[in-house]
């Protein structure tokens, strides 16, 4: 599993903003940047949608105060479903990243076969990434959400 001071694996991401599709390399988005990354297990899920995205999206402006210059939230999801999540959450300080095939997921190690549920999804997960390098990581134990939250991350920057 990655771990503080590693650096983020090269993968190409799927994004659509603006009802337009791209496919944004992990330098593209990290960098010389100061990025707080965030995974959730899927889009539309409960804890994802009623807890997770909410608490970044609500302190957006105070994680931009302290320097962050992107804030991520990535699934393991197609980009059409991040951009619906997104805007049905009003996320749009916030850049809903597709890891459709969770390439990045699986390479940092964070992957979890949920079987015939959901297939190959993420751990929950948050980090701070600064140029690329991972600087603070917070990962959640098996269904908890105790540490990744935007909270969290505030305090510790």
């Amino acid at each position: 599993m990655i771990k503080v001071g590693d650096t983020l694996p090269q993968v190409t991401f799927s994004l659509r903003e603006n009802d337009e599709s791209s496919n944004p390399t992990t330098a593209d988005l990290f960098a010389d940047k100061k990025v707080v990354l965030f995974a959730v297990p899927g889009a539309f899920t409960p804890t994802c949608s009623n807890a997770h995205l909410p608490g970044y999206i609500s302190l957006a402006d105070k994680l931009e105060a302290q320097g962050v210059e992107r804030i991520i939230c990535l699934s393991v999801n197609d980009a059409f479903v991040m951009q619906a999540w997104g805007q049905s959450q009003n996320a749009e300080h916030i850049t809903m990243l597709a890891d459709g095939g969770a390439e990045f997921t699986q390479a940092i190690g964070m992957a979890k076969d949920t079987g015939t549920f959901g297939g190959v999804r993420s751990g929950r997960y948050s980090m701070l990434v600064e140029n690329g390098v991972v600087k603070l990581l917070n990962v959640e134990a098996p269904g908890k959400f105790d540490v990744s939250d935007a909270q969290t991350m505030l305090d510790s920057l």
